[in-house]
């Protein structure tokens, strides 16, 4: 108790950093932003699904489609079904199923198969 008498309390002293250090510290953080953004944006790859639908005007109709899903849409089953089920419903048909998902390197295979329903909605 007597040291705490004896010892002056000094604040700690915060010096400004230089205006070069800040400047270059804000412009490293703002590049850093962008690689991060940039980089977020060319992993997200497009997402697509194929399906089998089907359309009864009286006569009978299927076909097998080809049609691009958001990303968000992309990780959950079920909400691949969904919006392919609304994309193919304003042409009047009615979705049977969602066989797979898929990225960019699965479209050519799929190209012929689905001919006029490729990417069609």
């Amino acid at each position: 108790m007597l040291l705490d008498s004896i010892t002056p309390q000094v604040p700690d002293i915060v010096y400004p950093k230089p205006l070069i250090h800040r400047a270059l510290m804000t412009r490293t953080t703002l590049h850093s932003v962008i690689l991060i953004l940039l980089t977020t944006l060319s992993a997200q790859a497009a997402c697509y699904a194929d399906y089998k639908a089907k359309k009864d005007s009286g006569q009978l109709q299927l076909h097998y489609g080809v049609v691009q899903v958001s990303d968000a849409s992309c990780r959950s089953p079920d909400r691949v079904e969904r919006e392919v089920r609304q994309k193919i419903a304003r042409g009047g048909w009615s979705l049977l199923n969602v066989l797979s998902v898929f990225d960019e390197s699965g479209l050519e295979q799929r190209k012929a198969s689905a001919s006029d329903f490729f990417l069609r909605f």
